[in-house]
């Protein structure tokens, strides 16, 4: 079967979703654009809609800046290198069963394979901090986060999140969501920014779920928009699993945009409303895909017009993916990538990156695989070198 191009797609959504996601969608895309649409009823429907008022899950707006924020941005403000930042951290790795299905050596691998191959130099390479309570709270439930930070998560919590709960996994992952978050900073000054590590997409508000305990992307784009030095973020999910997560997390933010380009029979079998969802087809290849990509990626950010856009470049989508039931290449990839970031690039678009999904037994493979995201970036910045 085909693809379900954007369009096609967005029409579906605004024909089944619930009123209220209706409304969110009303907000963005202009009469003018659902014109473009075939159905014309569904289109007077929906723009019959009134603007919501903002709701809960609005991310509010205080006086003053987080204080992880005022550190991110001395950060920003000390980086001196000309070249693309790339924001990495030893302790992305904690002490964890070398069996595990998720192999948490690749976050080493990513940096060392970048060194070796001279793509990246050390004065690129920015450490974050840790993320804080305060900021993993804007888009958590409170107590799961104390729960979870101080090892008060069940049994049965950890057994759907697929990790087992310890010191190292916390703070694995609060610096894995600093990261994300540095890099949202690094790309607002630089243009693009990219992490060695995040994509935590499957995690809720109140429980992780497939290898992921916190939502990086959207603490991340929540903070961005507390600290008020955007207004609008796009999350651009093109891991081949649904960002199931994310979408549940911002389903009623409208300063959030979420897109999720995925493999429609993979996990989560249970998919959420994103507000751009399309479900591929298994064995899409590297044309098909990229086809795809830009029927949709353009218009999204011509109605939505964010900001910020934060990539979540996940390689799972690769043929020889052991998760993944999708066929690109390592070119397509490539391509893919180098799509994503020249677009907003030539739109003047900051764009932070994350590594995504990515599974191989061969730590070597997986590792260079995820580094596509990085390569695709440094030729971006070589294009623009006089």
């Amino acid at each position: 079967m085909p693809s379900i191009s954007c369009r096609k797609r967005v029409y579906t959504i605004m024909r089944h979703c619930t009123a209220e996601r209706s409304a969110k969608i009303n907000r963005w895309f202009s009469l003018s654009s659902l014109s473009e649409f075939p159905c014309d009823k569904a289109c007077q429907h929906i723009s019959s809609h009134t603007s919501p008022s903002p709701t809960e899950s609005e991310v509010p707006k205080k006086p003053g800046l987080s204080h992880l924020f005022q550190v991110n941005s001395q950060k920003v403000k000390d980086f001196k290198s000309t070249r693309v930042p790339i924001v990495h951290h030893d302790k992305y790795v904690c002490k964890f069963p070398v069996e595990h299905r998720f192999c948490m050596l690749k976050f080493h691998g990513v940096i060392q394979c970048l060194h070796l191959d001279k793509v990246i130099d050390k004065e690129q390479v920015v450490e974050p901090e840790e993320i804080t309570h305060d900021l993993c709270e804007l888009v958590h439930d409170p107590e799961y986060i104390h729960r979870f930070f101080t090892g008060q998560t069940s049994d049965y919590e950890q057994r759907i999140s697929g990790f087992r709960w310890s010191t190292g996994i916390v703070s694995r992952c609060r610096y894995e969501a600093g990261g994300t978050l540095l890099a949202c900073q690094l790309a607002l000054e630089r243009g693009i920014a990219c992490s060695s590590g995040g994509g935590t997409h499957h995690a809720f508000r109140s429980h992780g779920s497939g290898y992921c305990l916190i939502n990086d992307m959207s603490i991340a784009a929540a903070s961005m928009i507390y600290n008020q030095a955007v207004d609008k973020v796009l999350i651009v999910d093109l891991d081949v699993h649904q960002g199931d997560g994310t979408a549940a997390i911002m389903e009623n933010n409208h300063k959030v945009f979420t897109l999720s380009v995925h493999c429609q029979s993979n996990f989560p079998f249970k998919k959420q409303s994103s507000d751009l969802d399309i479900g591929l087809s298994d064995h899409v290849g590297d044309s098909e895909y990229l086809n795809t990509l830009e029927d949709c990626l353009p218009w999204v950010l011509d109605t939505f017009q964010p900001d910020l856009v934060i990539y979540d470049a996940g390689v799972d989508v690769h043929v020889h993916d052991e998760l993944g039931r999708l066929d690109l290449t390592d070119q397509g990839i490539f391509q893919r990538d180098s799509y994503v970031l020249n677009l907003m690039k030539g739109r003047g678009i900051p764009v932070a990156t994350v590594i995504g999904g990515g599974y191989s037994k061969n730590l070597d493979i997986l590792s260079r695989r995820h580094t596509i995201i990085h390569r695709a970036a440094f030729e971006v910045w070589k294009r623009t070198q006089p």
